[in-house]
C-alpha cells in the first residue's frame, strides 16, 4: 500500500501557525511516500511569504511535490506578473512550475504524478484568479501518465478543480477544464488533485469509465470557508483508493470524513501496454481537435 499526504492553500502571510506546525509534525511522524501541495503557498506572492514557504517546505521529509496557485503570482509587481510570474515560486519550491513530474517504485506498487499549471499571471478576463489549462501541456501529461507502469497510481496535480464541484463556496471556472478532464480520463488517470476552494471533496469524474476521481483539499490558512482547516491522507492498493480528511482541532489533526474509491483494474503488461508513439499521436490529435 502507498500513502500520500495532500496539503493545499497554506497561504503563508495568512496561515494558521499552529496548523502549519502540526502538519510538519505529522509528516515527520508518518513519512508518507509523497507530500503533495496543490498550490497557493503564499497569500500575495510577496518575497517574505515565499521565504517563509521555502523554509517550511525545506523542513519537510522528502519527497515534496508542489503545484503553483493563483495566489503565488507576485500580486503587486505588474512586470513580474506579466513576464516572469513563476520565478519566485520556482526558487521557493526547487522545481519548475510547468511539466514537473514525479515517479516512484514502492515496495508493492508504483506512483506517477504530473503537475499542470492552471494559474496565470494575467489573462484576458477580469478575474485573474480563475483557472486556465493549456491543452498542449495536458496532452504531454496525459501521454506521460498513459505510459506509467501497470498498476501504478496515476495522478494529475492542479490548483483549480477542472470540473466544478456543486455547492462549492468558490468556482475555479477553468477554461478548457472539462476537455482536459476528458483527456486525463482517456489516459487512465486515477486522481486529479486540486485545492483553491478550501473545501475537501472526492467525486467521480463523470467521463470515460467513471474511474477517474476529482479530489479537493482544504486549507491551512485563516481563509476558511465553512469547514475546519484540513489536509488529505490518500492511501491505495490494487483495488481501492482511500481518501481521509484530517481536520485540525486546534492541537493536532484528527480523522474526519473518509471516501473509499474503486480503482480501475489495469491489466496491461509490457507486451500489451500502449506504444508511446501511438499515445502521443492520439493526444496531439485530441488537442488539435479542440483549439479553444
Amino acid at each position: 500500500m502507498g500513502q500520500i499526504v495532500q496539503i493545499s492553500d497554506i497561504h503563508f502571510g495568512c496561515e494558521i501557525p499552529e496548523a502549519v506546525a502540526a502538519a510538519h509534525d505529522l509528516l515527520h511522524a508518518t513519512r508518507p511516500d509523497l507530500t503533495l501541495i496543490t498550490g497557493d503557498i503564499t497569500q500575495v506572492g510577496a518575497r517574505s511569504e515565499f521565504l517563509a514557504a521555502a523554509r517550511w517546505i525545506d523542513s519537510l521529509p522528502t519527497p515534496v511535490f508542489v503545484t503553483v496557485g493563483n495566489h503565488d503570482v507576485p500580486y503587486w509587481d505588474v512586470i513580474a506578473r506579466v513576464f516572469h510570474p513563476w520565478t519566485a515560486f520556482e526558487a521557493a519550491v526547487g522545481h519548475p512550475a510547468h511539466d514537473h513530474q514525479f515517479s516512484a517504485r514502492l515496495s508493492d506498487t508504483a506512483l506517477m504524478v504530473r503537475g499542470i499549471t492552471t494559474a496565470r499571471g494575467w489573462q484576458a478576463r477580469p478575474n485573474w484568479s480563475k483557472g486556465v489549462i493549456d491543452l498542449d501541456q495536458t496532452a504531454r501529461a496525459a501521454e506521460a501518465l498513459s505510459r506509467a507502469p501497470a498498476g501504478a497510481l496515476r495522478i494529475v496535480a492542479v490548483h483549480h478543480p477542472l470540473i466544478e464541484m456543486e455547492g462549492a463556496p468558490v468556482t475555479g471556472d477553468v477554461k478548457r477544464g472539462r476537455r482536459a478532464a476528458e483527456l486525463f480520463a482517456d489516459a487512465g488517470v486515477d486522481l486529479v488533485l486540486s485545492g483553491h476552494v478550501h473545501v475537501p471533496f472526492a467525486l467521480p469524474i463523470q467521463l470515460g469509465d467513471h474511474r477517474s476521481y476529482a479530489v479537493g483539499c482544504g486549507t491551512l490558512s485563516r481563509r476558511l470557508r465553512g469547514v475546519p482547516p484540513s489536509i488529505n491522507r490518500i492511501e491505495w492498493d490494487d483495488e481501492t483508493i482511500t481518501v481521509t480528511v484530517l481536520a485540525f482541532d486546534g492541537q493536532s489533526f484528527v480523522e474526519d470524513t473518509t471516501w473509499t474509491l474503486s480503482r480501475r483494474q489495469d491489466t496491461r503488461s509490457a507486451a500489451t501496454a500502449p506504444r508511446p508513439e501511438a499515445v502521443a499521436e492520439e493526444m496531439r490529435q485530441l488537442a488539435e481537435d479542440d483549439p479553444d
